[in-house]
């Protein structure tokens, strides 16, 4: 095995870096990602100059041969599903290369198959990330770096059993670019054993988790309904308020209005929980928390991967306390949504000279619930594969109530609206919002120093930005 880069289990969230191996191992989770769901697959770039009709793959290949070797790049975390491919594959010519997969914001894949655009070779056949916004810039200009997998390289019906919007966020103008990993949709994390002795309903709206934050803050002060002190904040709350914040609108144009009633109702809603001590601004994963806070979790909105990074790993709150309920709705929405805080993809380089052996690693990898005889660290984006991680996950017996339905759920409900830009929607928060509240400053008060940001940052990486 080759190494590239060292790294331990980095990840997103979204973005500016975020080790999120939380999600997947579970020390700890820092920094920011910077992506998930796009507006209608169209949120990123797109290069129709490299699309071949006349290729029965959708983009113009390289010549094949069926017994190249196949390169894939993956991050430590992933390595166990790569060496598990090659033991149930063991004429497979697959080489695992292992590197930080984009942990912490580092952009290795980008910068890597720019040199290699260059020199003209050296690019993987496959590499996973920790994020999901490659497509924004593989797909748009120069050659084309990335592989169509729903142009006749993957069958349809394959990329059907992924969950309801996960390839939207590497989807360009119907072009699908990537195989979803896993998925980090938010649900609502409780105390199952505190909420029943202290007699609280589990809240199904957001209004009906406001009121429960004031009653608990006049009934057992100290106690939490959530936290608000780390990067992946807004990904929580503000895409569950869908918030337009992020919009996405088109290769290289976005919409940002962090003004709009459905900001200002979320930030709101942060303020007055802060205000109640109801809401922590500590990170989660910080010693301060961990020692202070730790047994006095009642309610916490946040991603699948909560239940065992956070709960069972960080915290260390005992089995049989914790369940998951499904994603709150505010009450005069239409339909719940909610947001992801995570997830990676794996991406084929249009340039293999094994597409086929490319594609099948990959179709694989995706669709394993388990890594060699280890469960998968995360939720998988695979139905198939979901379902059966879930399955295992609930049987530990760790958990206090069903989990497996509002996860199944929550899957399927992630708002389209949150887009998939090039620049870190988490390492702007951090530095504006998370920052000034720090300062005492509250988050409605900073709703327009975010959006001047936003808008900096676009232009910063040539987006046009639109109210």
């Amino acid at each position: 095995m080759e190494m590239v880069h060292s790294n331990a289990h980095g990840r997103r969230p979204r973005r500016a870096g975020r080790v999120r191996g939380a999600a997947l191992t579970a020390t700890a989770v820092i920094g920011a990602l910077t992506l998930a769901a796009c507006s209608g697959g169209q949120s990123v770039g797109g290069n129709s100059s490299v699309a071949d009709s006349g290729s029965k793959y959708g983009f113009k290949a390289a010549s094949q041969d069926s017994k190249a070797q196949v390169t894939v790049w993956v991050d430590s975390t992933r390595e166990p599903i790569a060496k598990a491919y090659n033991k149930a594959h063991p004429h497979a010519q697959v080489k695992i290369v292992t590197y930080d997969g984009n942990a912490n914001g580092s952009n290795t894949f980008k910068t890597k198959t720019q040199l290699f655009d260059r020199a003209g070779s050296g690019w993987p056949d496959v590499a996973f990330t920790t994020d999901n916004n490659s497509a924004s810039w593989g797909s748009f200009g120069g050659t084309g770096d990335l592989a169509a997998v729903n142009k006749g390289l993957v069958p349809q019906t394959t990329l059907d059993n992924f969950a309801k919007g996960s390839l939207d966020v590497c989807t360009v103008k119907g072009v699908t670019y990537c195989f979803r990993n896993d998925l980090a949709q938010n649900v609502l994390w409780y105390n199952k054993k505190l909420m029943d002795k202290f007699g609280y309903q589990v809240p199904t709206t957001w209004e009906q988790y406001q009121q429960l934050a004031g009653k608990v803050a006049a009934e057992h002060p100290g106690y939490l309904v959530g936290t608000a002190g780390d990067a992946w904040t807004p990904e929580i709350y503000m895409w569950a308020a869908q918030c337009p914040a992020n919009d996405v609108t088109g290769a290289k144009t976005i919409k940002a209005d962090t003004s709009d009633p459905k900001c200002v109702r979320a930030a709101k809603m942060l303020d007055r929980l802060i205000a109640d001590k109801t809401m922590s601004t500590l990170s989660l994963f910080g010693s301060d928390f961990v020692k202070n806070e730790a047994d006095k979790v009642l309610m916490l909105p946040g991603p699948s991967w909560y239940g065992g990074s956070v709960f069972q790993g960080t915290l260390k709150t005992p089995a049989g306390q914790i369940a998951a309920a499904s994603p709150l709705k505010w009450a005069d929405d239409d339909q719940t949504v909610t947001g992801d805080v995570g997830g990676g993809a794996w991406w084929i380089s249009s340039h293999s000279k094994n597409l086929k052996a490319a594609a099948d690693f990959a179709t694989w990898v995706t669709g394993q619930a388990k890594y060699g005889s280890a469960l998968a660290p995360t939720y998988p984006a695979y139905v198939p594969a979901a379902q059966t991680w879930a399955s295992e996950t609930q049987k530990s017996g760790y958990y206090a109530d069903d989990i497996v339905a509002p996860l199944s759920q929550a899957a399927g409900q992630v708002w389209s609206g949150w887009g998939s830009a090039q620049f870190s929607q988490e390492a702007i928060w951090a530095k504006v919002v998370q920052a000034g509240m720090a300062q005492g400053k509250t988050v409605v008060s900073q709703l327009p120093a975010w959006q001047t940001e936003i808008e900096n940052q676009a232009r910063t990486f040539g987006y046009e930005v639109t109210k």
